[in-house]
Formats: structure tokens, sequence, C-alpha cells
């Protein structure tokens, strides 16, 4: 077979197959892809879509270059048939069998179509070529390709066995609520924060599919009092911005006992994406449908001996010690760099060893590196918790770091110990209701990104079921 695929004459694959198969050396045209897909793709699926790709890929060269390779020793094919104009400049020195670049190549695609059936489409063309560029070129038998393929195919879905897909997991656990359908948004006010991540955008993308809807633009130090004013003229509120404009417009929704709509466009966009709501069209389906669901509101407000002065909600979490650092550090350098290189930047600063936080909890001082308290309780997605499967569930998922040396490490190992354990650098609770005393004042805590600073004593619990939100139905 492969003589004749030598032999055979490969219309218009001349000046395309031996670059295409030259690029994918040491798997680059995949990561080249996948930062493609992460900065164009737009949503959060593209992004999920293009880390699993990689993934996928790592996972597939691990198993060629660790078994593959050693398990058949072929030798590579003669290229006495295969013409000198399609054959490499540099000749592999490896085995044949079975092909790594079929295999990074067949992972890559078929880890990005687990996540996204679009990019996939697009991706597996490609990902077809460098495979047949194997053969064309004279470097690989066809059943080496053909074997590759099925050990990357199989590498993707072995991943996806270990770290599902968001396809996978069950859909969270929610109280249904009663919200007026909005067909075309009439009657919607949508209030958007001009300087929040892609939230201009976004509010092109709802003008265009909710014709009907009132769209009001604003900086942020006019969102509150658009956002009062808004919830005094609609049958329902819209906010479009990260999570904390929509944790100002939940404390509005809540007090005016009106339905919410998310249209996600921040840079992490937690609280929509753990609703199931990742694009424009997600809400619009819900406010077609009158579809929408009951969720808890997370409240911190001074302790019963404490002065009067902090307090308010959290849809996500409420936190103390190095990330309130970390989120005022991201936010001075995301104008400049960018959300994602300036929370990598942020976290870098943050863990550099600052002295941890005195702070007495529930009766008992201690020193902390962190205290997250999660308004309901965060459930892993593979290795590492990810998302909440009820946000109604009148629980906070409390978690402490102790203080000592080496905050990163500890940190680290927090992240991978996962939800309700114990370890002597780590605890983890499922609580009610939490009290922090001791506090010094001017003491910061972050609560949905953005950072405040404390008077005195915290006591921080939820109001269950507060707040209804405008949620897909689950499919």
């Amino acid at each position: 077979m492969f003589q004749n695929l030598a032999e055979r004459h490969w219309p218009a694959a001349g000046p395309v197959l031996p670059r295409l198969s030259r690029s994918a050396n040491h798997g680059l045209l995949w990561v080249g892809a996948a930062a493609g897909i992460a900065a164009f793709g737009g949503s959060a699926r593209a992004r999920r879509a293009a880390l699993r790709g990689i993934a996928s890929l790592a996972v597939a060269s691990a198993a060629i270059n660790t078994v593959g390779k050693g398990a058949v020793r072929r030798e590579r094919p003669i290229l006495d048939a295969v013409p000198v104009i399609r054959q490499l400049k540099r000749q592999p020195v490896t085995t044949s069998f079975p092909s790594g670049h079929a295999a990074s190549a067949a992972a890559f695609a078929t880890g990005v179509a687990l996540e996204s059936k679009g990019w996939g489409a697009v991706v597996a063309p490609v990902a077809l070529s460098v495979a047949a560029s194997r053969v064309y070129t004279g470097v690989h038998y066809p059943s080496d390709v053909l074997a590759g393929a099925a050990l990357g195919i199989g590498a993707a879905f072995a991943l996806r066995g270990l770290v599902p897909t968001r396809g996978q997991l069950p859909a969270p656990g929610r109280p249904p609520a009663d919200a007026p359908a909005l067909p075309d948004g009439q009657g919607l006010v949508v209030v958007v924060n001009q300087e929040s991540g892609t939230a201009t955008a976004t509010a092109s993308l709802v003008r265009d599919a909710l014709p009907h809807a009132d769209v009001v633009e604003c900086p942020p130090s006019e969102l509150s009092a658009a956002l009062e004013k808004a919830a005094g003229r609609g049958r329902a509120l819209g906010v479009c911005g990260g999570d904390g404009t929509v944790n100002r417009a939940a404390a509005v929704a809540a007090v005016h006992g009106l339905p919410l709509a998310v249209f996600p466009g921040g840079t992490l966009n937690h609280f929509a994406y753990d609703l199931g709501i990742e694009t424009v069209a997600d809400v619009c389906s819900a406010l077609a449908d009158g579809s929408a669901v009951r969720v808890d509101l997370g409240r911190f407000r001074p302790g019963p001996d404490g002065p009067g002065g902090a307090h308010g909600y959290f849809l996500n979490a409420f936190s103390l010690g190095v990330y309130p650092e970390l989120v005022r550090t991201r936010e001075r350098w995301a104008p400049r760099i960018g959300g994602w290189p300036a929370g990598v930047l942020a976290a870098a600063e943050a863990l550099r060893g600052q002295r941890p936080l005195e702070a007495e909890l529930q009766g008992r001082r201690r020193p902390l590196w962190l205290l997250f308290v999660g308004n309901g309780l965060f459930q892993r997605v593979g290795p590492a918790p990810g998302r909440r499967h009820n946000l109604a569930d009148g629980l906070l998922d409390v978690r402490v770091v102790h203080g000592g040396r080496t905050p990163g490490l500890r940190l680290l190992a927090a992240a991978v110990a996962g939800p309700l354990t114990r370890s002597p650098i780590h605890a983890a609770e499922r609580r009610r209701r939490i009290r922090v005393s001791g506090l010094k004042p001017g003491t910061p805590y972050a609560y949905d990104g953005e950072v405040a600073h404390s008077t005195g004593d915290l006591m921080i619990d939820k109001l269950p079921e507060a707040l209804t939100v405008y949620c897909p139905r689950p499919v």
C-alpha cells in the first residue's frame, strides 16, 4: 500500500503537505491553533476546547514516547519510491510505529471537538492533512498513521474519563422560579458596565438579539444609579459585565423583587457559567421561555460585637488573606496587559511571602494565609474544584489555609486536596454561618472580584433563595 501511495499523484498537495508536516513538529502547530481558538473564540467554551486539545495532545505524546515507540521498533520506509520534492529536508531518526504526528493531531482535534463541535469541525481537516502528510512525505507507513490516530483519539477519551467535559456534568440542582417570559426583550432593561471585560461588544449582540430591550451603557461610577433607575421601570433587570458588576445588580434585583438576566461580559464570569450561561443566546432562550431559578445570596455584615460598617452580598465567594491583594494587583495591571496575564502576575506577587493574616475564626485565633467562603459547595471538575452543582443549598463552602512558611505551596496543597478535607495546613467545612473576629481596621477583603476594607468583626451567612435569575432549561 505504501508503494502505491508513494507513486500516486496527489493533486495540489506538493506546496502544502510537506510544510504542514514540518509545522506540526513538537506540537507547535497545535499550540498555535489552541492560542488562536482561545484568543478569537470569544467564549468560555472556546477556551475550554483549546485547553482540552492541548491536554489531550500531552497525554498522547507521553503515551507514544514512553510506550508506543519502544513497543514496536519498526524501521522507517525506504524513500526510493517517494519523489525528492516531497521528502522532508530532515528525516526523523525515531522508529516508525506509531506516528507521533498523527497521534498528536488526532488527540488535539478530538479534545477540541469534545468541548466544541464547531471548533472541532474547523480543526479536523487540518488534523487529517497532517496525518496524510506523514505518508505523503514518506516518513511513515499508512498503518503507522492509523495506529497513531487511534492512540490519539483514545488519549482524548481517556482524559475525558478523568476530567469530564462541561457537557458530561449533571445539570446543577436549582429550584425553579416564576419569571415573566420576555420574548425579544420586551420589558427588560439591561445595564452595561462599559469598562468591564467584553461588555461593550456583548451589548451589541444583546441589542441585535433583543430588539425591544432597553440597553443602557454607563461607566462604573454611574452603575449603581443606573441599576436603581432600571429596576424602577422594567419587569426584569438585566446586567452585562463581570462578577463585580453582576454582584451589584443582584443586590438591586433582590431588594426590588425583580428577576435578573445575566449576560456574561467580564473576564471570568463565574456566576453566569455556574448557571449554564455562556452566550447571549443562552440568556435569550431563558427569557423567551420565562425559565428561571432561585439562588442563594451570600451576605457579610458586622459581627454582634463589632462597629457598624462593612456589609454587602456575594454571589460567588468572600475571602480574606492573600486573595484580596491578588485582586488589587490584577485590577491594576489588567488595563495594560490584559486580564489573564494580569492574573498570573498578581498570583506571583501575592505569593512572594507576605506575613499571614491574624484573625479569630469561630472563637479561635490563628494565622491565616487564606479564608475562602463560597456561596454554595464548589464541586470537583477532575483534580481541582471548579463549578457549583447547587446554587441554593443554603450552605457556605469554608476553606482555610493556615499560616506558616511557603504560602504558595500551602495554597497549592489546599487546591489539590479538594473540598471537605482536613490537614495540618488546610481545612474545609460546610457551614451556614461563620464569624471572623480580631481583624485590624482596614484589613482588605474581597467579594466577587471587588476589594473593600473591614472596620471590625464580620459575620458571614446566607439569604436562602433570595434571588431569581433567568437560566436556560437543562438539555
